[in-house]
């Protein structure tokens, strides 16, 4: 239904027409609706002497729910288990003219204050594209980090790896990517916040005159430098990358993230590696992350998913670094989704069941996945394009007026 963040390009129709036809309607819910998706239009098209472009709109809204039953060493976790509203998400792309689009999505399901908010953005972002191979984006962006777990959305995420669970993806910045002729390659570079720049490496302590701890002051500005490729060779797709991302001013936590996807048929295979250090020796499989998965779809309705993560940490690790030094835990499970509407290769309402493992040491003792700890998912979630919804709902009308007619 969207497009991944990652590409900076937007392909949405023009409502204009169907919003004239709401002059004609009789029916209060259909104006009501209509209304609503022109007060979204409207701003657009009040510049519309600088390029017809500008109409390009599109409204979405996506949500998951689920019961959710956590426990750890088989005594239940009620705090984390019961009826969850897991996400809550709106979502608003744009085309302001040939050249410049923007993207913004927002969760609202966790929101208590106005920095809450800010915070619970996602993205937010202006691309600007002088030619079609050639795309320079700036705002709120995800952070450019490789492999196919990381690029999934949350929404579609039921249970991942320590790392997955703790990155902060989402920074302030700016990119510069580059697509070859054939749009089989996308090179990026972006510089953005450091993923550790609210971490506890960039804070110190204040105390007053007894010694007593009285507040943290932040250190430094910190920032990442990040460059990734994706490539689509045949049935196989590539997420690349090598990060390096200040956790203090200028000592670096450096990535190389392996993304790999191999598709056969309606069989997919995803495996990613992950090394990460503060030294060159630590990249040599001191530090590491790898997320394995096995998906095969049958009748375009049922997808059956098999998954495992592994997450391993040396003791000269950081402390801070989303996972912990001394860190050695497994993760297994998998389960099965159903897309109802999967015949008319229509994804977005989609029912799940899954169930997950986990084996083996964290130290963070604030991490999400515990030794014998365990987690099992079953819900719902639906994706809306509100535009396209409206749009059929005037057609249904128009047909309807148009049938009394005659």
């Amino acid at each position: 239904m969207f497009y991944s963040p990652r590409t900076f390009t937007i392909f949405v129709p023009s409502y204009q027409n169907y919003i004239m036809k709401t002059l004609k309607m009789k029916n209060n819910v259909c104006v009501i609706v209509c209304l609503f998706a022109l007060l979204y239009i409207a701003p657009l098209h009040a510049q519309q002497g600088y390029e017809r472009d500008n109409q390009i709109f599109r409204l979405g809204l996506e949500s998951r729910f689920d019961y959710v039953n956590e426990a750890l060493e088989g005594e239940p976790l009620h705090e984390n288990s019961g009826l969850k509203v897991s996400y809550f998400n709106l979502r608003i792309d744009g085309q302001i003219t040939s050249k410049f689009s923007y993207s913004w999505r927002q969760r609202f399901n966790k929101v208590n204050s106005a920095s809450d908010f800010v915070h619970n953005t996602d993205w937010m972002f202006l691309t600007f594209r002088p030619t079609q191979n050639w795309a320079i984006a700036a705002g709120k962006q995800v952070v450019m980090i490789g492999g196919w777990e990381y690029d999934r959305a949350p929404i579609d995420t039921y249970f991942a790896s320590e790392y997955w669970n703790n990155v902060n993806c989402y920074q302030l910045g700016a990119s510069v990517a580059y697509t070859t002729p054939k749009g089989n390659d996308t090179f990026t570079f972006q510089v953005c916040q450091s993923l550790y720049h609210t971490g506890i490496n960039n804070f110190q302590d204040i105390f007053d005159q007894n010694g007593t701890v009285t507040g943290r002051k932040k250190q430094a500005d910190l920032y990442a430098y990040n460059l990734f490729w994706m490539g689509t060779h045949g049935c196989y797709t590539a997420l690349h990358s090598i990060n390096f991302s200040e956790y203090q001013r200028g000592k670096f936590d450096a990535y190389v993230v392996l993304g790999n996807q191999f598709k056969f048929g309606d069989a997919t295979i995803q495996i990613d590696l992950m090394n990460r250090g503060v030294t060159a020796k630590e990249l040599l499989f001191q530090n590491f992350s790898i997320m394995g998965e096995v998906s095969y779809l049958i009748a375009k309705r049922v997808n059956v998913v098999a998954k495992a993560t592994y997450d391993k940490v040396g003791s000269a690790y950081p402390a801070g670094l989303c996972v912990y030094p001394g860190t050695e835990l497994m993760r297994v499970g998998g389960g099965v989704e159903y897309y109802p509407l999967g015949a008319k290769n229509n994804k977005d309402i989609r029912l799940h069941a899954m169930y997950a493992y986990n084996m083996g040491d964290n130290t963070n003792p604030a991490g999400t996945s515990l030794n014998k700890g365990s987690y099992l998912a079953v819900g719902l979630t639906w994706k809306i394009d509100v535009m396209e919804a409206a749009k059929k709902m005037i057609d249904s009308h128009q047909k309807k007026q148009e049938d009394k007619n005659n």
